[in-house]
């Protein structure tokens, strides 16, 4: 199924699709090349492809403006020189207007869906050339390239227009869109495809965007972008990825160390992972600016019970380590005294009869 929305200004369409692992869940090994066993697909002479994660929905067309991360290797030395998803930065890309050493990735990514996720290996021709590249010393001259690519999802616009073109409002209003489709999708448990609208959101407020922001106009920025990151995080959250967690809510508390819902479900992703003494220091910090939370309360409830669970299962193992307490010994009585206790008692019965009869 899709969703499709028209932007306030009627032109540009919203595309979601029904994908899994959208979100720009980084690989297990991000250092080195997956290991991929699908078919090679042969997009152009020097373009080939072969999918690792499927997508769903249609493919983009021509000046679609793009979302995706990726990470990409020198085929010849295997030397990583980009990866997004370190960055935290998914790269926007409108398909026919990209860089002329993309040309290669554009072709892979305009023949994947929505939430696909792919290995290109991309000839040199159509990557950093005959000259390699400055910006990546790594990257010597005619080096076929790899990449790995995921992409989030795209719009299908009618003229290509970039977020460095847009206006500030342009921008934030493109984003506060993303993340009300976020929230409608969170509110259906389609937590994959709410990621997706989330990151996003979250993409057209990037670093050097926010950077140059100042007053209302960053306010209404983070006004946004900060409840996407906490909405990820929610959801990493129900899908048990809560080191991802924790990721998306120290974001936040970057920007505001003292928000409680940040504090919350960070300590609520640290006590899934058996943190809980930082998981503590979040929810205390969070009761100071939320008393009344009833949801505070409970964590804090549960995790002194967990520590007292905790402290009488070490000491039952302590007890077993080192064996039962003995019992104490009774003393050992010294013959002597016992018989001497007893002369004297058989002394003092002899000399009270003797007495009474004198009397």
């Amino acid at each position: 199924m899709s969703l499709k929305t028209l932007g306030q200004d009627g032109e540009s369409e919203i595309v979601t699709e029904d994908a899994t692992f959208v979100h720009g869940e980084p690989p297990q090994d991000a250092n080195g090349l997956p290991k991929v066993d699908s078919k090679v697909e042969v997009l152009h002479e020097k373009v080939t492809k072969q999918i690792i994660k499927e997508g769903h929905g249609p493919i983009p067309s021509k000046y679609s403006t793009c979302f995706l991360h990726y990470r990409a290797w020198t085929q010849s030395t295997r030397h990583k020189f980009e990866d997004t998803w370190d960055e935290q930065r998914p790269l926007e890309m409108i398909l026919g207007k990209e860089k002329k050493e993309m040309t290669g990735l554009a072709i892979g990514v305009s023949n994947m869906k929505s939430g696909e996720r792919a290995l290109l290996h991309v000839g040199w021709e159509l990557g950093y050339g005959k000259e390699g590249s400055f910006s990546f010393p790594n990257v010597p001259p005619l080096a076929d390239i790899s990449y790995e690519v995921e992409l989030i999802g795209f719009d299908e616009t009618k003229e290509g227009k970039a977020r460095g073109d847009m206006t500030v409002e342009e921008r934030i209003g493109a984003a506060d869109r993303r993340k009300m489709d976020g929230n409608a999708l969170f509110k259906e448990e389609k937590l994959e495809e709410a990621m997706q609208q989330y990151e996003m959101a979250i993409a057209y407020m990037g670093d050097d965007f926010m950077f140059q922001l100042f007053g209302k106009y960053r306010d209404m920025a983070l006004a946004v972008k900060n409840p996407c990151h906490l909405n990820i995080a929610a959801s990493l959250i129900k899908l048990k990825r809560y080191e991802e967690a924790i990721g998306q809510c120290s974001i936040v508390l970057a920007e505001d160390e003292n928000n409680v819902k940040a504090l919350f479900r960070r300590g609520k992703a640290r006590a899934e992972l058996g943190q809980t003494d930082a998981a503590r220091e979040d929810f205390l910090k969070a009761r100071k600016f939320a008393p009344e939370d009833k949801a505070i309360a409970r964590e804090l409830r549960l995790l002194a019970e967990h520590d007292k669970a905790v402290y009488q299962k070490q000491k039952e193992i302590y007890k077993g380590l080192f064996g039962p307490t003995p019992e104490p010994k009774p003393k050992r009585n010294n013959w002597l005294i016992v018989i001497w206790h007893w002369l004297l008692s058989l002394f003092y019965s002899v000399f009270r009869r003797e007495r009474h009869k004198a009397d």
